[in-house]
């Protein structure tokens, strides 16, 4: 190859590595082959702390980006041709130069296709429609978690939590593209993570299917789930994972962040996620409550005293109560309301989704009436504090 063609091949590779500049988390490999007649050269580089280590011709190197570039197009002219491969998660890159040409590949490594012929052979479980989280292209996430068995089949014991996981991402689709189409970068921040299950599943959903960057923070007071996630993390290379061990009342956000996550959280603490977001102007929320003992323990309904002297509908009534006015007011705050039920409540009863996505400005009035309300049944509720 001439010295054009060096040159050529020099642009596109300061493209490609720009984008690891930009994203160093989400680099899997670099593969360069060199050919003179019918010998092959190669050698793939991995990279640490920003540099890039690799043997050509016996050779160890360990180079800045300018100088695995400076590297590669030196190398150029004394050979016949060149195939220059750079993966990242979820894309890959060909640069392929010879005498004649330059030219460029890219392939997008996901599609999302039909469940019949990727889940083929699987158990009886599975619904006939087209899955968010395809079992192939996601099985090393899916492996991870248990959810894949060895011989890269759904387990007959995980289907439900296949599809439960699978449904979760469908129904948060919407708001997911919508922050795709409004920010470079989805920063997902989790709190009262536990095991973390789809925040692995997101975060393999949001890289490699919508293509986009983004960054999860996990927060959980259990240790061992912190551990436990930090290890998952670390098996797949999610190297844009953090998962910090506290109580989500202390933490003191060192970013601004795109989406919060709450499921599961204990009564209160529900209230806490709930309060960061409003004070930290997260643009989504995405909220699944527990239990709701705030309310139970301090509400009263004049006139309905012989209802609720019964503790079991005094309970549930709390728990409606409760989502109701979380409802009310993060309306108040300026946020879009939805709930739904997203999953059977023969799962679990347990199976409320709550959507917020922050639209407006503050309404006054409308807060006005979430006090009176509280002051009407004889509430203080978490929620605002």
């Amino acid at each position: 190859m001439n010295k054009q063609t060096a040159s050529k091949e020099e642009f596109f590779i300061h493209g490609l590595m720009s984008r690891y500049t930009d994203g160093p988390e989400f680099f899997e490999g670099l593969n360069c082959a060199f050919k003179s007649g019918t010998k092959t050269f190669e050698f793939t580089a991995e990279s640490s702390e920003g540099k890039f280590s690799f043997i050509f011709l016996g050779k160890k190197n360990l180079l800045t980006s300018d100088e695995l570039i400076a590297f590669i197009v030196a190398m150029i002219p004394d050979y016949d041709s060149m195939v220059l491969t750079y993966n990242e998660r979820g894309k890959g890159y060909i640069v392929e130069a010879d005498e004649k040409r330059v030219t460029t590949k890219t392939g997008d490594a996901v599609k999302t296709v039909k469940s019949d012929s990727v889940v083929a052979g699987n158990a009886a479980g599975l619904g006939n429609r087209e899955y968010f989280i395809n079992p192939d292209k996601a099985a090393p996430v899916l492996s991870v978690l248990g959810i894949l068995g060895k011989n890269g089949k759904i387990r007959n014991d995980m289907i439900r939590k296949y599809n439960q996981i699978d449904h979760y991402v469908e129904v948060l689709d919407s708001m997911l593209r919508e922050l795709a189409e409004t920010t470079d970068c989805i920063r997902v921040i989790d709190m009262g993570c536990g095991k973390s299950y789809l925040d692995f599943v997101l975060n393999y959903y949001i890289k490699e299917v919508l293509g986009k960057k983004c960054y999860f923070t996990g927060i959980d007071i259990n240790p061992v789930v912190v551990e436990d996630s930090r290890k998952m993390a670390a098996e797949l290379k999610y190297n844009n994972m953090k998962f910090i061990e506290g109580d989500i009342a202390d933490f003191i956000p060192d970013e601004k962040y795109d989406m919060l996550l709450t499921l599961h959280a204990c009564d209160t603490a529900t209230d806490k996620a709930l309060s960061f977001a409003i004070v930290n102007d997260v643009k989504s929320i995405v909220c699944v409550p527990c239990c709701h003992k705030e309310m139970n323990s301090q509400y009263h309904l004049d006139g309905f005293e012989d209802v609720l002297k019964y503790g079991v509908l005094k309970a549930r009534i709390a728990d409606s109560l409760t989502d109701g006015m979380r409802g009310m007011y993060l309306e108040a705050m300026g946020y879009d309301v939805s709930m739904v039920e997203y999953i059977s409540p023969l799962d679990t009863p347990k199976n409320l989704m709550m959507r917020y996505i922050l639209h407006r400005e503050k309404d006054i009035a409308a807060l006005n009436k979430f006090f009176a309300l509280e002051k009407m049944i004889g509430t203080d509720l978490s929620i605002k504090k």
